[in-house]
């Protein structure tokens, strides 16, 4: 694992809402994803990183359905809260913007569903340009198959695919 330079990486999370995170997912749960975005946030804070933390929000509708919001306890202040209306994180919501403006050219990905939200936001954000990583066990899907599937089929085709603490590791090496 190449070094993680804390000014040049952000970590983005996606789509941890109550009402995703209770759904039944695999290969872990979702509050086994919210505990290792959790780990990662604080150390993207602690090291000065950006911390990007992405939301779904119906389009064409006057009320979010009920856990719309992210899951208590993950939003800090400095964070940047991006509200995506379609799979991917980057169309239509400047989150390429506020990432340049930070001086960001690398981001960790993870969230829910590997194979949907976070394959979606990492084929943007190789088409933006940007190296990229993936926090294997700070991911799930709808089912095992699927996740497997983006894991070893999908994401490495984009970047490196590595555990959370592996991640955090070469952001302070």
């Amino acid at each position: 694992m190449t070094r993680l330079e804390a000014q040049r990486t952000a970590l983005v999370v996606i789509d941890l809402m109550e009402r995703i995170v209770e759904l039944p997912l695999a290969p872990r749960s979702g509050e086994e994803v919210v505990l290792a975005s959790l780990g990662l946030a604080a150390a993207f804070r602690e090291a000065g990183a950006p911390v990007v933390l992405v939301r779904v929000e119906r389009p064409g509708v006057d009320e979010q359905p009920p856990g719309s919001e992210l899951v208590e306890g993950l939003e800090r202040e400095g964070d940047l809260v991006i509200v995506k209306r379609t799979v991917g994180a980057f169309h239509g919501t400047g989150l390429d913007g506020e990432l340049r403006a930070r001086g960001v050219d690398t981001l960790v990905v993870a969230g829910i569903a590997t194979n949907m939200g976070v394959e979606s936001t990492a084929r943007a954000a190789a088409d933006h340009g940007y190296a990229l990583h993936f926090a294997e066990d700070a991911m799930t899907a709808l089912s095992g198959a699927e996740h497997e599937a983006a894991v070893t089929l999908a994401l490495p085709r984009f970047g490196t695919v590595a555990p959370a603490a592996e991640l955090v590791k070469a952001l302070w090496s």
